[in-house]
């Protein structure tokens, strides 16, 4: 239990310590994570009795090799691919936004810098390094954030391609 609580204090000084814009990281890095987690679920625990629901149902028709067969097949991998594919794009954006967000925070720190350049003179060097601190904080974050996601998400993404293709592979269209 004390552990959690020093955990707690550090997070909280570092979110202190980069700014509000943190604030902003933690969310899309959440949201990020909850999605990838859900994908990896679907994936390894949803999608196999799909998967072989679909492969009973083509071996269990009498026709397989008509055109309406076929139509019927391409369907049911459609629809699983999309099953399969289902927010990688809210996923990829979120890991694309993360530096963004840490960019912000660089932005609103340097004004922060310039604040108090203009109010303070140069001669307080404590204060600058403090805005400057809290100008690099945040893009460390963002970077990190989309680093963690970018490997993850790519793993997911080759996962569904190949279970698609499994599932191809599995329908045999004569």
């Amino acid at each position: 239990m004390l552990f959690l609580v020093g955990l707690w204090e550090t997070v909280r000084e570092f979110l202190s310590a980069g700014g509000d814009v943190l604030y902003f990281v933690a969310g899309a890095l959440f949201l990020m994570w909850a999605l990838m987690i859900e994908r990896y679920w679907y994936l390894t625990s949803v999608f196999p009795p799909i998967r072989k629901k679909i492969i009973d149902d083509w071996e269990a028709r009498v026709d397989t090799t008509s055109w309406h067969a076929h139509r019927i097949r391409e369907a049911w991998i459609s629809q699983a691919s999309d099953g399969l594919t289902a927010r990688l794009i809210i996923i990829r954006t979120l890991v694309a936004m993360c530096p963004l967000i840490g960019l912000l925070g660089t932005v609103t720190g340097m004004i922060g810098v310039f604040e108090t350049m203009a109010t303070q003179g140069t001669g307080n060097p404590r204060l600058m390094a403090a805005g400057i601190s809290m100008a690099t904080i945040p893009t460390m974050a963002g970077m990190v954030a989309a680093l963690s996601g970018l490997f993850v998400s790519s793993r997911i993404e080759a996962k569904a391609k190949n279970l698609k293709e499994q599932l191809v592979d599995s329908l045999p269209h004569n």
